[in-house]
C-alpha cells in the first residue's frame, strides 16, 4: 500500500483535507490500518510521521499550522475522551479548545506571533483532566470552561480567556501591553470583561500586567466615549455638554458625567465596571453618585461600552425618551456645570 492509496474500509469523503492528513491510531484502525502498520509507516524514513503520541501525519515534510492545531486537539481528545473515548458534549474534541497565543493568532492579532512560529500550542481543558505536556502541546486547566468559538472549524477560547491564558505565560511587558490594547482597540472584547478575566486568573498582582491594564482601561474608556459621540450625532440627538462636573451652588461636587443636557436635566454616564462586580462595589462609587443625582431630579442614563458598541440605536432611543419625558417632570435642582 502506498501512502497515496485510499484507506479502507471507511471512506474519507466526510473529512476535510486537513482531517484526511492528520489521523489518530484509532481512526487509522477504523480505516483498516493496524497500529503496527501505522508505526512502520511513521518511522524516520517512512512516508508518514508521528506528530504526537497516537497522532499521525500522513505525508512527509513539515506539518502546516492547521495540521498542528488539529493534531493538538486530536491528541487531547484521545487521552481518555473525545475522538477516542466518551464524548459527553457530542463534539469531536470533547471540551478541549485552543487558547493562548495560538488562539490570538487564529484571530489575526497583529501583536501575536504567527502560528507557524509558535513553539507550543496551548489547549484549554477541564481542571479534572490529568494530562501532561508533550511535544508542542501544553495544557491549561480551568473550570468552568467558557463556550468555545469556532474559527475555520477549530474550537477556540473567547478572546478575553485566550488573552488571560497568554498573559499568564508572558514576561515581555511590551508584548502584554500590545496584546491587551489591540484587543480593545479593534473591538475583539471590552476592557471590563478582559480585566475581569485577568482578575479571575489572579494576574493583576504582576506589575507589568497592572501597567498594561492601566493603559487598557484608558484605551477602553476613550473608545466608549468616541462611540457615545457618534451615537449622539449619528442619531441626531441635541448636542449635550460633554465631559462635565456637576456641583451644587456653593456646595460639594456631585461628580462628573460623560454628557449632560442642561435644559432637560438628563445625564449619561458610561458604566465601565468590570462584569460581576458585587453590589457593594457598585454602591460605593458610581451607584452612589447616580442615586444622589436622581434625588436632585436629574435623570441618569447608564450605558456600558458593550451596549454602545452593539446597540447604539437602542441607546439613542433611551436618551431620546429621557429628554422627551423631562417636560412632564418637576424641575430639577439647580446645579453648576463645570468642565471636567
Amino acid at each position: 500500500m502506498s501512502h497515496n492509496m485510499p484507506l479502507s474500509p471507511r471512506p474519507l469523503h466526510h473529512l476535510s483535507d486537513v482531517q484526511r492528513r492528520v489521523l489518530t491510531t484509532r481512526q487509522l484502525r477504523e480505516h483498516g490500518v493496524t497500529a503496527s502498520v501505522a508505526a512502520e509507516r511513521s518511522r524516520a524514513d517512512g512516508p508518514w510521521q508521528q506528530l504526537l503520541p497516537g497522532v499521525h501525519l500522513l505525508h512527509p515534510g513539515p506539518a502546516t499550522s492547521e495540521e498542528r492545531l488539529l493534531a493538538a486537539l486530536l491528541y487531547t481528545a484521545s487521552r481518555g475522551q473525545g475522538a477516542d473515548g466518551p464524548r459527553p458534549d457530542g463534539g469531536p474534541y470533547g471540551e478541549a479548545m485552543i487558547t493562548g497565543l495560538a488562539a490570538l493568532a487564529l484571530r489575526h492579532f497583529s501583536s501575536a506571533p504567527p502560528l507557524a512560529s509558535l513553539d507550543h500550542i496551548d489547549v484549554l481543558v477541564p481542571r479534572t483532566r490529568r494530562l501532561r505536556a508533550t511535544g508542542f502541546v501544553r495544557f491549561v486547566r480551568g473550570g468552568p470552561l467558557p463556550r468555545p468559538q469556532y474559527l475555520a472549524g477549530v474550537p477556540t477560547a473567547p478572546v478575553a480567556r485566550a488573552l488571560a491564558d497568554a498573559v499568564a505565560r508572558l514576561t515581555d511587558a511590551v508584548l502584554v501591553r500590545r496584546l491587551l490594547t489591540e484587543s480593545v482597540r479593534h473591538g475583539h472584547c471590552e476592557a471590563a470583561a478582559l480585566v475581569a478575566e485577568l482578575n479571575s486568573a489572579r494576574l493583576l498582582s504582576r506589575p507589568h500586567v497592572v501597567d498594561a491594564v492601566d493603559a487598557l482601561l484608558a484605551e477602553g474608556r476613550a473608545i466608549a466615549e468616541g462611540r457615545l459621540y457618534d451615537m449622539v450625532r449619528g442619531h441626531h440627538l441635541p448636542e449635550p455638554l460633554w465631559n462635565v462636573e456637576l456641583r451644587l451652588p456653593g456646595g460639594p461636587a456631585l461628580g462628573g458625567v460623560d454628557a449632560y443636557w442642561r435644559e432637560q436635566a438628563v445625564a449619561v454616564e458610561i458604566d465601565a465596571r468590570a462584569p460581576r462586580q458585587d453590589e457593594e462595589v457598585w454602591r460605593g462609587g458610581l451607584g452612589r453618585k447616580c442615586e444622589h443625582l436622581e434625588r436632585l431630579g436629574i435623570t441618569v442614563v447608564r450605558m456600558t461600552p458593550k451596549k454602545l458598541r452593539e446597540s447604539p440605536e437602542e441607546q439613542a432611543a433611551v436618551v431620546r425618551t429621557a429628554l422627551v419625558a423631562a417636560a412632564d417632570r418637576d424641575p430639577a435642582s439647580y446645579v453648576v456645570v463645570l468642565p471636567r
